[in-house]
């Protein structure tokens, strides 16, 4: 019992009153539920995030590669209006599970694209994504609440924390994923079906794994996680439920300041996917520099959820300074040398985590991350393509600097629909999923018919609404706490 007491302490210092040996177990079995959930991810999107880089790229007969993810985003868009429905109906872990088939059939499709093959697994992804980002945001904040409620924490810490660990983990896909795409897609083989047949196997069996393991997470039974309690139910009371998931979230002024952040995030990531990729990587480092820059990109953004934006940009400094020495003879031989470059940033998260605890964190988190990326735009806005290390060096800060944002936006938006939407989880997560959705399809459609520069106006100006919402949003709740009750 004693062991079981100093465990229990060392594992949650905070908790009030005595430990026991079933509430360890409790406890062991929240934090077991974020560990198998943010390793499944881990494994399925490392294939389909190291793929949609590719796709542009590898498919570029008749635009197919671009319009098929524009359809993706499209069909996503339509789908997240019925998703919170669809994973109430289910239950999240159930939503999870069938949403993985979706991204699996999109990998396996890529292995012989044609029209007939990517459009329809397109759709079908589109209805897979929405459910399994529904059922993720939902799952994982009920067992924020769980583990908060158990233990009579705070719960915008324990939401904060989880989310933290999610997408640090969950970030680290494009680290993983576009590493692995760099290895199979070097020495000659970008472009070959071999090369490309082999590294699609590779994703294949790394999603299969992933879904075994989400196999394994526990069912939630709060917060509307156990699917619905009447058996008849029936189809009036289904479009109803549909009309509220839907229609309730506009209605609450703080959704409709928030949407033009989750829109913003959206953009700036099909803005990497579509536009910094081609106009940026590739004319500098080529196809397989595409894999490394974005292996870049993904490790800053894995460290910003773990450690945080201020470590992450004391990180993004000495990696700058150690790339001037080692980057042009490791980017020419071996690119694995950036997992070492990047231990001391890995190192801190062991101390330095765990920032977000309310509102006050999340708005100088949020305004440093959308300062960072205002500052990349407009370098892009005044970048040349240039020789020597500084040619090599350009496209690797710029891919870190938008990492970061990147996981600022992923950890924070969840956070906050969290801890504003907690009686409406579901809703809250399918408006997120809805608008981010379709401002990714709006990119992968402008994309084949707008310059460079054109784009990046427009994403200025849509930062510059999304922080202007922001910033409403904080002042809002701000004197809303502030004022006498």
């Amino acid at each position: 019992m004693a062991s079981v007491d100093n465990k229990r302490d060392e594992e949650e210092p905070f908790v009030v009153g005595a430990a026991s040996v079933d509430n360890s177990e409790t406890l062991r079995n929240h934090t077991k539920d974020v560990h198998i959930l943010s390793s499944a991810f881990l494994l399925i999107f490392l294939a389909y995030g190291a793929a949609q880089n590719l796709e542009t790229t590898l498919n570029t007969k008749d635009d197919m590669g671009t319009i098929s993810l524009g359809i993706l985003y499209v069909s996503f868009t339509f789908f997240s209006l019925i998703a919170s429905l669809v994973v109430r109906f289910m239950g999240s872990k159930n939503a999870v599970l069938l949403g993985t088939s979706g991204y699996w059939l999109f990998i396996a499709a890529n292995l012989k694209p044609t029209w007939y093959t990517m459009v329809p697994a397109s759709l079908y992804l589109g209805f897979a994504a929405s459910i399994i980002w529904v059922g993720q945001g939902t799952y994982l904040t009920s067992t924020a609440r769980s583990q908060a409620r158990d233990y009579h924490l705070h719960e915008g810490t324990v939401i904060g924390k989880f989310n933290g660990e999610f997408w640090g983990i969950f970030a680290s896909h494009q680290f993983v994923g576009n590493l692995i795409s760099l290895a199979v897609l070097r020495n000659g083989a970008e472009g070959t079906t071999s090369g490309t047949t082999l590294l699609l196997t590779v994703f294949l069996c790394s999603m299969t794994l992933g879904t075994i393991l989400m196999c394994f997470l526990s069912k939630r039974v709060d917060g509307g996680e156990e699917g619905p309690k009447d058996s008849s139910f029936g189809l009036c009371s289904s479009l109803i439920s549909l009309l509220k998931s839907v229609i309730t979230p506009l209605l609450d002024v703080r959704m409709l300041l928030i949407i033009p952040l989750i829109a913003y995030s959206g953009l700036q990531q099909a803005f990497v996917w579509a536009e910094f990729t081609k106009e940026i990587v590739t004319p500098a480092l080529g196809v397989s520099g595409v894999g490394g820059s974005m292996a870049v990109y993904g490790a800053f953004d894995a460290i910003v959820g773990t450690i945080g934006i201020f470590c992450c940009i004391v990180s993004l400094i000495s990696v700058a300074t150690a790339c001037f020495s080692v980057l042009v003879d490791s980017f020419a031989s071996d690119l694995q040398v950036f997992p070492l470059v990047l231990v001391p940033a890995k190192i801190c998260s062991l101390t330095a985590g765990r920032l977000t605890s309310g509102m006050s964190s999340i708005t100088w988190i949020v305004s440093a991350g959308l300062f960072l990326q205002a500052a990349v735009f407009l370098w892009i806005l005044k970048y040349s393509l240039t020789s020597g290390v500084l040619g090599i060096l350009y496209p690797l800060l710029m891919a870190a600097m938008l990492g970061i944002g990147d996981g600022v936006f992923n950890t924070q938006l969840s956070a906050l629909l969290g801890i504003l939407f907690k009686h409406d989880t579901e809703g809250a997560f399918a408006q997120l999923k809805v608008w981010q959705s379709a401002s990714i399809a709006v990119v992968f459609f402008l994309n084949p018919y707008i310059s460079l520069q054109a784009m990046v106006a427009i994403m200025l100006a849509a930062l510059f609404l999304a922080a202007g919402g922001f910033l409403v949003l904080t002042l809002q709740i701000e004197k809303a706490f502030s004022s006498p009750s």
